[in-house]
């Protein structure tokens, strides 16, 4: 069957390396028919425009702290058929969007959303999850990695997450796009309720997968402690003012100030915060709730139907060839050397460095375009396998080559 196109859309405000990173990700994808829309603001259109790619990029200046806003800036210039997310701090496994486009084949499905993965380049930040009418998120159990079209419960809906979804384009022209009222926080998750309550339905695909780096930014630090709460306090509240029953809203709020706390207490006691960010931060919350309450509740108009320019292809890899270099961690240097001279000649690489050691392994992609794996021979990939087990190196290399082949295809 003919590959759909899709308009891949980037949002970046003041974070123009880890945009550039993403855009390198992109520019490895296994997908013949895709173009990149990235939203940003000057010091991001400035970096995508010195990556190698730049004349494939459509750019859409825009430097407001709004992501919805900024998404449906987005909308605006995608051709494609289907419109894709992805953010600045994430980079896509090179099958991504094979697997997250292949459920439209169902003329009934409207959305569809991935697994995101999370620092260590292994473990799962997000994986499958439904939303109930407060807007807080439940997983929900799938029973293998094959893509499943699920239909919600009455006042539930299928959670995508902002950084790895896809929706189609005449879908998200007719219910208008994202909700400029969710500002930062809940925005794509008042596109997935809106979506179940004009009865669309969404699929999840577990090897669509992007690594996902939670950049710093103006609301948390690199280390992802919270700096400010107020934008998740103001989306908390417009999400329950547009789509909670209103005898439900003191008790969600009262429920979700608690687990703000709870959460800031931990980082309290783990050492970034002190007990006067804690109340600070609270305060900010509470204060984004008060001034939410003033924000417009209304149905969003349409969104044009079609892009102002034309589809614009981005290369990408497609049937790009496979290489998998591996050996042990002190001959690293010789090693990513090859790889990143095999990465310019084309082909998506693999590096695996094991140590004589029980370490825990990481994942990561390269600023030269390797996906680079360093770990312990003994030690554990998956963070539910055993904390040692003996390894020959041949075996252990097998092992995480096929961990990775469904999404990498090496």
């Amino acid at each position: 069957m003919e590959a759909r196109s899709v308009s891949v859309i980037v949002v970046s405000r003041k974070r123009p390396q880890a945009l550039t990173r993403c855009l390198l990700g992109l520019s490895q994808l296994d997908y013949p028919l895709f173009e990149v829309v990235v939203v940003a603001c000057p010091d991001g259109i400035k970096a995508a425009s010195e990556t190698p790619q730049a004349d494939q990029i459509k750019f859409v200046p825009f430097d407001e702290a709004n992501i919805s806003t900024a998404r449906n800036a987005g909308i605006a210039q995608a051709a494609g058929e289907i419109v894709a997310f992805i953010d600045d701090d994430a980079v896509p496994e090179p099958l991504w969007l094979q697997h997250l486009i292949a459920p439209f084949d169902q003329d009934d499905v409207a959305a569809a959303g991935g697994y995101v993965i999370g620092r260590n380049g292994i473990s799962f930040q997000w994986k499958a999850r439904t939303i109930d009418e407060t807007g807080e998120c439940h997983d929900h159990d799938l029973d293998s990695d094959a893509p499943v079209v699920l239909t919600p419960e009455p006042g539930t809906a299928i959670k995508t997450e902002g950084t790895n979804m896809a929706v189609r384009r005449d879908v998200l022209a007719r219910i208008g796009g994202f909700d400029p009222g969710f500002r930062f926080y809940l925005d794509e998750t008042d596109l997935n309720v809106r979506l179940a309550q004009r009865g669309f339905k969404t699929a999840l695909v577990p090897l669509a997968q992007v690594h996902h780096g939670f950049a710093e930014s103006a609301r948390r630090a690199n280390d992802r402690t919270p700096r400010d709460l107020t934008e998740i306090g103001a989306s908390k509240m417009v999400f329950l003012r547009k789509h909670a029953p209103e005898k439900t809203w003191k008790s969600a709020w009262s429920g979700f100030v608690k687990a703000q706390r709870q959460r800031l207490v931990r980082l309290m006691q783990r050492g970034p915060l002190g007990a006067d960010d804690v109340a600070r931060l609270i305060r900010g919350l509470k204060r984004g709730a008060k001034a939410a309450k003033d924000r417009p509740i209304a149905e969003l108009p349409p969104l044009e139907d079609t892009a102002t320019v034309p589809f614009h292809q981005f290369s990408g890899r497609p049937d790009a060839p496979r290489v998998v270099l591996s050996g042990r961690i002190w001959n690293a240097g010789k090693l990513r050397r090859a790889a990143r001279e095999q990465v310019q000649s084309g082909a998506i690489v693999s590096l695996y460095l094991f140590s004589p050691t029980t370490r825990f392994h990481r994942v990561h992609f390269s600023n030269a375009g390797v996906w680079e794996q360093r770990g312990g021979l003994f030690g554990r990939s998956n963070r539910d396998a055993p904390l040692f087990r003996f390894w020959r190196f041949s075996r252990r290399k097998a092992a995480e080559v096929a961990r990775s082949k469904p999404v990498r295809g090496q």
